[in-house]
């Protein structure tokens, strides 16, 4: 027997304001990703506030990444032949969590280079929380409706209203997946976080992971209405090489730290100058 689930894509309303659970659920994401950052900021040296600083940047950059990502992908399929202004209608929806990432990481380059804050220690301190966050913001995808997964009759699959599009078939709970996936993800970037051999190694180690988990579950999706490599992949599996890739000449490239007479590491201090380059 499936599992059925209400699509409920508003959570309430505020006066003439409507609040989509989708909204509230990034939401939470982004708040809670946060805190957890300046947290973790503090084992770097960097102060709480300056990471807390940081949020406008990410939400500027996330969200001009995510739609530019979305236009460019979809274009024939949701804008062309429309009003050029319905690429800036963001409240329609059309959002790519890649783009969104690759804005925030530009946001994050130029926050650190104005602040004069140690990139890669920066990176590190906000890596694990994107993937909390995406734990959250993929049960926001659950409650709308969206990225779902494609028609199974696996004892856990669910089924959408009559009215979803997804109808008559029970499907793959592909936000469930993705959200469980990447709630170890987070467990495992934060041990590593306590326990990294130079800066940038979080971070890199983030987008290997999280390259190979979006490709995995890329597989069972559904919603996709154009593939890629003679149908073979999915436009998150096309980006995610490139993720991969970069990931990885990250974990080549980055410099490690000087090792000692007896090729110990040197002991990085615990209260370092946060304003450093």
């Amino acid at each position: 027997m499936q599992l059925g689930i209400r699509v409920h894509p508003i959570a309430f309303h505020l006066g003439l304001f409507t609040v989509t659970w989708y909204g509230a659920m990034v939401a939470t994401a982004f708040l809670v990703g946060l805190w957890a950052a300046s947290r973790r900021g503090l084992r770097e040296g960097i102060p709480a506030e300056k990471v807390l600083d940081l949020g406008p940047w990410l939400i500027v950059g996330a969200i001009v990444g995510a739609r530019t990502l979305h236009v460019v992908t979809y274009w024939q399929e949701d804008y062309a032949g429309k009003p050029l202004l319905e690429i800036f209608m963001v409240w329609h929806g059309g959002l790519v969590f890649y783009g969104g990432l690759m804005g925030s990481s530009a946001a994050c380059i130029l926050y650190a280079w104005k602040t004069r804050i140690p990139l890669w220690k920066l990176a590190d301190a906000t890596a694990p929380s994107v993937a909390l966050g995406y734990v959250f913001g993929r049960m926001g995808c659950l409650l709308n409706g969206c990225c779902y997964g494609r028609a199974c009759n696996l004892p856990w699959a669910i089924h959408f209203p009559r009215s979803h599009e997804t109808f008559p078939n029970p499907v793959h709970p592909t936000q469930i997946y993705d959200s469980l996936l990447n709630l170890g993800f987070f467990l495992g970037l934060e041990w590593l976080h306590r326990h990294k051999k130079f800066d940038g190694q979080v971070f890199a180690a983030y987008l290997i992971g999280y390259a190979l988990l979006r490709s995995f579950v890329e597989v069972f999706r559904g919603d996709y209405s154009g593939h890629y490599v003679g149908g073979w992949a999915t436009p998150g599996q096309v980006v995610s090489v490139g993720i991969l890739a970069i990931g990885l000449l990250l974990l080549r490239l980055l410099p490690r730290p000087a090792r000692g007479p007896k090729g110990v590491a040197p002991r990085r201090p615990t209260t370092p100058d946060a304003g450093s380059p």
